[in-house]
């Protein structure tokens, strides 16, 4: 019996019927169709077979050979999913006339770690996604799924928790019944929101993790009447939802980041990653905080916290969450990701500049220990102030860019500007309390 036929009847053993065949567009939304168990072979070897126009990102042709996007399943990925019985999820990798494509985001990401591991080095990486659980309000618009959840500074609030364990129980275990590790689940610092926590992996794994985790608390929503929401931030008053990643690099067993001196986070291999980091932080960000929305978080403003949690000024410090990068003991905490990022683009593009400041061992400066939001931030440069000016940077930039690989690069600015010009031509609420009768 062959390795395709073997795999085939354990997933039928197992009452799987029908695979889910995902792979991620370049927003970083999770697409697929389902396919009989019976065409596990064809899923394997060929791929499954989508109209490549019709995914956003890939600028393929209606017609021709290369119209065609196949999503060729890896065997590793296969899981059956604990909300659909008798469905196993395959990520695939996209494939065009016959050749790994260069602008579907896992075969990008691939490119990135094939980089890392020509050097004998694999990138591990924990992802922390916040969320939001809201509703529907009957004439439009979304509110916080408790009423209930009112407490000036909500952070840790137990009663809301609580009231949100049933749904919040359930994604948990969906995730640990396809093997994730989650380590924690806790209300945040806006009403409705949320995060949870699971297990580092390779960058990979950890990528392919996030899109399972989108999967299950979509669906854990649905069940229990709530919106599951990943929009940086819904409410103007409150923090948004950012998607933190702690980044550490490694040869074998080896740690490369642990410094070798007591009084240092990072070894001198880890300062100079930080560094690329940081020199490329204005074009991370079209890829770390890649919508319109994402600038009400990166911005400045006054919240009923007292405080926002995301960065606004490229500047690095030990446990300094006010800081762009956070360093901890053979470790950083990467914070200017936010929860719409597509997370295959954005360790792609990080890959990319640790390796151009490791190569050109450029020197991050002297660490951060101010409260920047209190006042530190004078001596440091910001981060690019909305999308605009986000994908300036990202088109200036060769190394990000790059990571990128031309088409998907083009693509994505297109698409972007796009959504600027989008939403720069809407008339709001604000505008017109403002100014309609106003002069």
């Amino acid at each position: 019996m062959n390795d395709a036929e073997t795999l085939r009847q354990r997933l039928h053993d197992a009452g799987v019927h029908t695979l889910l065949v995902q792979f991620a567009d370049v927003h970083g939304t999770p697409k697929g169709k389902l396919v009989p168990l019976a065409h596990l072979r064809t899923v394997l070897e060929a791929g499954a077979g989508f109209a490549g126009p019709s995914i956003w990102g890939t600028g393929l042709a209606r017609t021709g050979p290369r119209s065609e996007y196949l999503a060729r399943g890896d065997a590793a990925t296969l899981q059956p999913l604990p909300w659909q019985p008798g469905v196993a999820r395959i990520v695939g990798d996209g494939f065009v006339d016959g050749r790994p494509f260069d602008a579907c985001p896992r075969q990008v990401l691939r490119r990135a770690l094939a980089r890392l591991a020509e050097r004998g080095w694999r990138l591990e990486v924990g992802i922390e996604p916040e969320f939001f659980l809201l509703k529907r309000l009957p004439g439009g618009g979304y509110a916080p799924l408790d009423d209930h959840d009112r407490l000036p500074k909500p952070s840790y609030d137990l009663k809301s928790l609580a009231r949100a364990q049933p749904l919040l129980h359930d994604l948990r275990a969906w995730l640990e019944a396809c093997g994730l590790d989650v380590t924690q689940v806790d209300h945040e610092d806006a009403h409705g929101q949320y995060e949870l926590n699971f297990a580092h992996a390779d960058a990979l794994v950890s990528a392919d993790r996030l899109m399972l985790f989108k999967l299950a608390a979509h669906a854990a929503a649905e069940k229990h009447g709530a919106v599951f929401s990943l929009m940086p931030k819904p409410f103007a008053d409150q923090p948004g939802s950012g998607m933190h990643f702690h980044v550490s690099l490694w040869a074998g067993n080896r740690c490369l980041f642990d410094a070798e001196e007591p009084a240092a986070d990072l070894s001198p291999l880890g300062r100079h990653f930080v560094a690329g980091v940081l020199a490329h932080a204005p074009a991370l960000t079209a890829l770390a905080a890649p919508t319109v929305n994402s600038y009400k978080r990166l911005a400045v403003y006054d919240s009923i916290t007292g405080t926002t949690w995301a960065p606004v000024w490229i500047a690095h410090g030990p446990n300094n969450r006010t800081a762009l990068v956070r360093t901890l003991a053979g470790r950083f905490e990467w914070r200017l990701p936010d929860a719409a990022a597509n997370p295959y683009l954005a360790l792609a593009g990080l890959v990319a500049a640790g390796l151009e400041g490791i190569d050109r061992a450029l020197d991050p400066g002297a660490p951060c220990h101010d409260d920047l939001y209190a006042g530190g931030a004078v001596a440091h440069p910001r981060l690019p102030g909305d999308l605009a000016q986000a994908l300036d940077a990202l088109q200036a930039d060769d190394v990000v860019a790059a990571a990128l690989g031309a088409t998907l690069a083009a693509e994505f600015v297109r698409l972007k500007r796009d959504e600027w010009r989008a939403w720069a031509q809407q008339i709001g609420p604000w505008e017109l309390a403002r100014y309609a009768e106003a002069f």
